[in-house]
């Protein structure tokens, strides 16, 4: 079984530092969504994703997570970092153009990921070819019909090589998933499908290894990934981390948070 090893947790309380920086050097919002999920990101890009695989990020509003992990693989430069949602800069607010290493679609209008990951699975199958298709939801994702019909397809053509993981941090941009639409015990739901479905803590990368290594073939399979909307700042675990900018103070205290609170 594959563990994280002290250098990649040191690379990654490094990355999650230097994210923080963007955002807060940017002053734009959704860093809530980011913190949520940059775990799951370099768990994926340090120890899953290979040559013969491929990544969509169907939350795309969460693209300096997917940035700060490739800057930290050095395949995007520090100059380029610098220059998030600047005029002309090659990493907007949501991630687009063919600048971006691996890049395969834009994305940030929410729900489509889902799809686009069966039909990149099914195009491997068809051409006989090796490697997996991961793709990195929302729970907010789901309240669209097309991430249903993408699991009613999935599941049907038995989509082995399709890996869903769904960041599920409990919000949205308006209120809690609950408050929104409910769909109380989203796994239950997903089993139904006929799905391989696995939970675990999204902030933790062994636990997200261990589900990884526990796939199942002839199924889809999705890891719904319990996490914390802005992990690490003041307005942990609610609303206001989705939209809001850092000021000085609540900069510097998230920063001290990330110090002290890296993984185990």
């Amino acid at each position: 079984m594959i563990k994280p090893t002290k250098k990649f947790k040191e690379t990654l309380i490094k990355t999650k530092l230097r994210m923080l920086k963007v955002h807060y050097e940017a002053q734009v919002g959704h860093l809530g969504s980011n913190l949520s999920c940059i775990d799951i990101l370099m768990t994926l890009y340090y120890y899953k994703i290979k040559k013969k695989d491929l990544f969509l990020l169907s939350k795309g509003h969460s693209a300096v997570a997917l940035y700060s992990t490739l800057w930290s693989q050095g395949k995007i430069s520090e100059q380029t970092l610098k220059t998030f949602t600047k005029d002309g800069s090659t990493i907007p607010g949501h991630p687009s153009g063919k600048s971006i290493p691996g890049l395969l679609f834009s994305t940030g209008s929410l729900g489509h990921g889902p799809s686009l990951g069966a039909g990149l699975a099914l195009a491997k199958k068809l051409k006989n070819e090796d490697g997996y298709v991961y793709c990195l939801c929302s729970d907010g994702e789901l309240q669209e019909g097309s991430s249903w019909e993408s699991i009613i397809f999935s599941v049907h053509n038995k989509l082995d090589n399709l890996i869903l993981l769904i960041d599920q941090n409990g919000l949205q941009g308006f209120g809690s998933t609950e408050d929104i639409v409910s769909y109380k015990d989203v796994s239950t739901r997903l089993k139904s499908f006929d799905a391989h479905v696995q939970t675990a803590d999204g902030h933790e990368p062994e636990e997200i290894l261990t589900a990884l290594e526990n796939i199942k073939t002839n199924k889809l399979n999705i890891l719904v990934l319990n996490t914390v909307k802005g992990k690490h700042l003041h307005n942990e675990g609610k609303m206001e981390s989705h939209y809001l900018s850092l000021n000085k103070k609540e900069y510097l205290t998230a920063t001290k948070n990330i110090k002290l609170q890296g993984p185990k």
